[in-house]
């Protein structure tokens, strides 16, 4: 079986939002930098890393370094977005199947977080996950 990290950087790589049907668990939960409830099940979570990828994944979006143990692990980032830095980490949880159960985001600084919150609205609003406003 492949490591899941493997996976996820080649999910990632590629921008392969389908393949993530085979690398989370069906009750993965998803926690948003900027949405104060947890987001439960493979459906919403991928419909938000899938935003994340359109939002953050562009020429500048590299893994800096990470931490990784038995079964979590920790992927610190860095990218831009209209000359802001984005500095964060994904902190991954994976069962012994290697399906992802818990996915969290966090995010800095302040101005970064302000501007991916409108990013990631807008994203999900074009792909109708949210009524637009």
């Amino acid at each position: 079986m492949t490591h899941p990290i493997d996976r996820w950087h080649e999910v990632v790589a590629g921008l392969n939002v389908e393949a993530l049907d085979d690398l989370l668990a069906s009750d993965v939960v998803f926690h948003s930098p900027v949405v104060h409830t947890p987001q439960q099940g493979a459906a919403i979570t991928k419909l938000y890393l899938s935003a994340a990828f359109k939002v953050l994944n562009n020429d500048k979006f590299r893994y800096l370094r990470e931490v990784i143990g038995s079964s979590d692990a920790v992927l610190e980032f860095l990218t831009e977005i209209d000359g802001i830095q984005i500095n964060g980490v994904d902190m991954i949880r994976w069962n012994a199947e290697g399906k992802i159960t818990d996915f969290k985001v966090m995010v800095r600084p302040l101005k970064a977080i302000n501007l991916l919150h409108a990013r990631m609205k807008q994203t999900l609003e074009e792909l109708g996950a949210i009524p637009r406003s």
